[in-house]
C-alpha cells in the first residue's frame, strides 16, 4: 500500500491529520498531527487508525506516531508562609475562574502532606492512570484537570517522607502528561521547606501569588515566602488578602476578626501589586467542602475570585507580549 491508499482507508477527520504514511516491509508507519488532542483523544486516534489498517493486504503491523507542537506551559505557584490562610481554596477558585476565561488550566496539589484538591475539585476516590511512565491527570467536572498526592495514596493515610521523596513526588505531578494545558497552578504547602526548594530547582515557576490573612503573624510568614521566591528569581504577581471581613448573616454588619487591610498595606510597602481580597464567608467554606468552587457560579463570593483571576490573566498577557 502507498500513502494515498492508506489515507483512503481512514475516516475523513483522521485522514486530515495524517502527516505521512509509508510501508516499511509489512509494517505500516503512520505519522499523525496530534495538536490539540487530549491524552484520551490521542489514544482513541491511534486505536482507530490501527483498526482501519490492520489486516489490509500486505499489512502485518501498524505503528502510529503522534506529533504535536510543544505547548508553552507556564507555571504559577500559589504560596503562603503559614497554613490555614485559604491557599488551597484560592488555588481552586482561581483555576476555575481562569478556565472560564478560556485558558486551559490545570492544578498540581503540591501540598504532599496535606492534599486538599481532591475534595475541593470533587475528585476524591479517583485514581490517575499512567501511560509511557507519565501520570495522566484526572479531569474534574469543572474542566480543570488535577493531580494530587491525595489521588495516589489511600484516603486519610499519613505520609512520613523526607525531603528528597517529597521532591520526587512533586516532579511526578508536574511532569505528568498535561496534554494541551497552557497554565499550571501549583498549590504549595505552607512554609519554605523542601518542596518549595525542589520546585525552584527543577520547575521554576513563571510567577507566584502570595496569600495571607490580614493579621501581623500571617504577614510575617508571607514575607518569608516572598523572600524565597525573590531569591529564586521568581516574579511575584501580587498579594491576596483572604478572610478579609465577615458579614453577619442575621444583621449584615461587617466585622474584621483577623484585622483589615494588612495585606494591601504590606503590598504597598513592598511595592508589589495588590490583587484583591476575599471575605471570610460561610458560603465559600461550604462550597469548598461540597467540591463546588464559588468561582464556578455567579455569587458575589465567586465574583471576588474572578476579579483576582482577571488581574492574573492580565499579567500573563503582558508577560507573553
Amino acid at each position: 500500500m502507498n500513502q494515498e491508499q492508506m489515507i483512503a482507508c481512514l475516516p475523513a477527520e483522521l485522514a486530515g491529520r495524517v502527516k505521512s504514511a509509508r510501508m516499511v516491509g509489512e509494517r505500516a508507519v503512520v505519522v499523525v498531527d496530534a495538536s490539540g488532542l487530549s491524552p484520551a483523544a490521542r489514544a482513541a486516534t491511534e486505536q482507530e487508525i490501527s483498526a482501519a489498517l490492520e489486516g489490509r493486504e500486505g499489512v502485518a503491523e501498524v505503528r502510529v506516531a503522534m506529533m504535536a507542537d510543544k505547548v508553552r506551559r507556564r507555571l504559577i505557584a500559589i504560596g503562603s508562609g503559614k497554613g490555614g490562610v485559604g491557599k488551597s481554596t484560592l488555588t481552586t477558585n482561581l483555576a476555575v475562574a481562569l478556565q472560564r476565561k478560556g485558558l486551559k488550566v490545570g492544578v498540581v496539589d503540591a501540598d504532599i502532606y496535606g492534599p486538599s484538591q481532591p475534595k475541593l475539585l470533587a475528585t476524591e476516590g479517583e485514581k490517575p492512570r499512567a501511560e509511557n511512565d507519565k501520570l495522566i491527570p484526572i479531569d474534574s467536572r469543572f474542566g480543570v484537570p488535577v493531580l494530587s498526592m491525595g489521588h495516589l495514596v489511600k484516603q486519610g493515610q499519613a505520609l512520613a517522607w523526607r525531603g528528597p521523596m517529597a521532591g520526587n513526588a512533586l516532579s511526578q505531578l508536574v511532569d505528568a502528561d498535561w496534554g494541551d494545558t497552557e497554565l499550571l497552578l501549583i498549590d504549595l504547602p505552607p512554609g519554605t521547606g523542601d518542596v518549595q526548594l525542589s520546585m525552584l530547582q527543577k520547575h521554576k515557576p513563571d510567577g507566584a501569588v502570595l496569600v495571607s490573612t490580614p493579621q501581623d503573624l500571617a504577614l510575617i510568614d508571607a514575607a518569608r515566602a516572598g523572600q524565597l521566591f525573590d531569591t529564586g528569581g521568581v516574579p511575584i504577581i501580587g498579594l491576596v488578602e483572604n478572610m478579609a471581613g465577615y458579614a453577619c448573616p442575621h444583621c449584615g454588619e461587617v466585622s474584621d476578626p483577623f484585622g483589615k487591610g494588612g495585606v494591601e498595606t504590606a503590598a504597598a510597602r513592598l511595592e508589589l501589586p495588590f490583587l484583591g481580597r476575599i471575605p471570610l464567608s460561610l458560603p465559600i467554606r461550604e462550597a469548598g467542602d461540597k467540591g463546588e468552587p464559588s468561582a464556578a457560579g455567579e455569587s458575589e463570593d465567586g465574583a471576588a475570585f474572578r476579579a483576582i483571576a482577571d488581574r492574573i490573566a492580565d499579567w500573563l498577557a503582558r508577560e507573553a507580549a
